[in-house]
């Protein structure tokens, strides 16, 4: 608890203990109401100062006005009945500060998951200056600057690492609790901590453009974006508010004049009473505090999973998503060429690869770099020579002394060498050697590990509908989506196709179910900005991706997606659960107090009570660990 929260405590407390000791102690009338007095403005003081500061401004009608009118009237009528009964009065105000209690214990418990994302604002950056580490502010680090992160201190900015290896903790930005390894020539994002060795990054975005201070602003501006369901609680209560208290004051003046007016005495007392516990029944606070605190903790409890949702009316679209549509490569795919396999081959494996990829040393196209990986071994130029590119078939070149053609069919065929077709998708790399063919090898972007497990979970959440559009060759994208078990594929797509395929989606699918778009590129951004509800991967994902998408998932493991659905779904449902119990109660009661069945504890539970459930209730959207993951 903070010092406010403990303070209240500490109110409700003294105020409930004066109210036991004034029942147990015999004291009777000017005594009694100045000591009931007391303990009144103990507990209440700071709710009449701020219903007089909402008459002042001219917004009477609130709930501190409501509390006040009703507390202050029930003072008069315990005075005017002589009967000196003024428990009911100091309870409803001390369960009301109850309630606000929770409230405020609530919302600082959900905002607790909001600082921890904030911690990872980094407030230095190392930069070393005559030989000597220097703390400069990380606005000030150029793009290009080499800057020097030690163990346990948080990366300041974007960049790649130039020299040193180390583990680092990213927690705090994917949720993922398993520390990464890093070393030289990775890329680094900010907001990660540096666990073990030192290192040296060199910089690649000032401070203002890095991810750190990109998740921030995201953050702090998702409050400002509201809710279909936010939005028509402000509306509700801006008009409910003064209808009721209008209501109020019929209840008490019109049934005593029609008594009069038939001649019959009137009931002043009776009617007074009943008025002002149905003005204590009618607080909305249950709606107006339970209905943004939902979606507070379901941002803040996402956020912690590392699932950003730019507002709460993201939340509220991502929740009906019944149709979504990928993108391939970095979404579903790596969008990493590996070698992944070596077929018809006349000699060893090792052998052909170690052939292929000294033939295809000076180049840095990914193909090439692909399998310089896959051969894993010391590149010694030396046992390359008279190497001849040619456009748009391959290359030739002499490798110890033999000479070696590696490329498409059509080299192969201008070459005059017989080769073999083969039926694996993907990219294959033909190769002969001393103009015999030797075999192939097929190079293909690996599906990410839990791709299948991501779409089977979407689907047993209720999507209705997964697409995948690619600009991929049509072979390849329906490999890929045949594995995974998605329903469409749209293959050979530029960037304007994509728009176009997303907007007959959209026009076909049902009105209220809602089309997500996933994906991590440039080309992307137009798609995500169409969509109903655009999301990016924000790990890999592109500045402009993330810029264009409404849900930033800051690791780009897919079953990310299905979780990030099931936590606004689950939102969302807390928020209509609250809406419902609210409203029922609220106006059964309202009723009950309208004819004189209800008195002021029963006007308590309709407030307070449903108050402190619906906070209560409104608490579990924080917890979300476990959601999405496969069942």
């Amino acid at each position: 608890m903070n010092k406010k929260q403990k303070r209240m405590l500490a109110r409700i407390v003294i105020a409930a203990a004066m109210l036991v000791v004034w029942n147990v102690i015999p004291i009777a009338g000017a005594l009694r109401l100045i000591c009931y007095l007391i303990d009144y403005l103990v507990i209440g003081y700071d709710i009449l100062k701020k219903a007089g500061k909402g008459i002042w401004n001219r917004r009477v009608f609130d709930e501190n006005f409501l509390m006040a009118v009703a507390t202050v009237g029930a003072f008069a009528l315990a005075l005017y009945s002589g009967s000196g009964d003024y428990n009911e009065a100091i309870a409803v105000m001390l369960f009301y500060q109850v309630g606000e209690l929770f409230q405020s214990y609530a919302v600082g418990k959900s905002r607790k998951n909001i600082s921890a994302l904030m911690d990872i604002r980094p407030d230095y950056a190392n930069m070393e200056q005559n030989g000597k580490l220097v703390k400069v502010d990380p606005d000030e680090v150029e793009i290009g600057s080499v800057i020097v992160v030690k163990p346990g201190e948080k990366i300041p900015l974007d960049g790649v690492i130039t020299e040193g290896n180390s583990s680092l903790n990213t927690s705090a930005l994917t949720g993922e609790s398993l520390p990464r390894d890093a070393k030289a020539g990775d890329s680094v994002i900010s907001g990660c901590i540096n666990m073990t060795g030192v290192l040296k990054v060199q910089t690649t975005k000032e401070f203002g453009e890095s991810t750190v201070s990109k998740i921030l602003e995201l953050v702090e501006n998702s409050s400002s974006r509201k809710s279909k369901s936010e939005d028509f609680i402000s509306k509700f209560a801006r008009v409910y508010t003064p209808a009721v208290c209008y209501s109020a004051l019929a209840l008490a003046f019109l049934p005593p004049l029609i008594q009069m007016a038939a001649g019959n005495p009137a009931q002043w007392s009776v009617w007074i009473y009943r008025a002002l516990t149905f003005l204590v029944i009618s607080c909305p606070c249950a709606l107006v505090i339970s209905i943004p605190l939902s979606f507070f903790a379901g941002i803040g409890g996402a956020s912690k999973e590392g699932i950003l949702i730019k507002g709460s009316n993201y939340m509220e679209t991502l929740s009906q998503a019944k149709y979504v549509v990928f993108d391939k490569t970095g979404t579903l795919t790596q969008g990493v060429f590996e070698v992944s396999g070596v077929h018809h081959n006349e000699m060893e494996n090792a052998k052909l690869l170690e052939y292929a990829a000294l033939a295809e040393s000076a180049s840095s196209h990914p193909i090439s770099k692909s399998l310089q990986k896959a051969y894993g071994g010391q590149i010694d130029l030396s046992r390359v020579g008279d190497v001849e590119e040619i456009a748009g078939y391959g290359i030739k070149a002499q490798v110890d002394g033999r000479t070696i053609a590696i490329g498409n069919s059509k080299l192969m065929k201008e070459l005059g060498i017989e080769y073999y077709d083969c039926h694996s998708v993907g990219t294959i790399v033909h190769i002969a050697v001393d103009g015999e063919y030797a075999g192939h090898i097929v190079i293909s972007d690996i599906v990410k590990p839990h791709s299948k497990a991501a779409v089977a979970e979407l689907k047993r959440a209720g999507v209705e509908k997964t697409v995948m559009l690619t600009g991929d060759a049509k072979r390849v994208a329906e490999q890929v989506a045949g594995s995974l078990g998605i329903d469409e594929v749209y293959s050979e797509l530029l960037p304007a196709d994509k728009v176009a395929k997303v907007e007959e989606l959209l026009s076909a699918k049902q009105e209220k179910a809602k089309l997500a778009f996933v994906g991590d590129g440039i080309n992307d951004a137009p798609v995500l900005t169409r969509a109903d509800i655009g999301i990016a991967m924000g790990a890999m994902g592109s500045d402009a991706a993330i810029e264009a998408a409404d849900v930033v998932l800051m690791d780009d493991d897919p079953m990310q997606i299905p979780k990030a659905v099931k936590i606004s779904r689950k939102c969302i449902r807390i928020v209509y659960q609250n809406i419902s119990f609210a409203l029922v109660v609220k106006f059964g009661c309202l009723i009950l107090g309208a004819m004189g069945i209800a008195n002021m504890w029963y006007a308590i539970f309709a407030d307070v009570g449903v108050m402190i459930l619906a906070v209560l209730n409104a608490i579990r959207a924080l917890r979300v660990h476990g959601l999405g993951e496969k069942q």
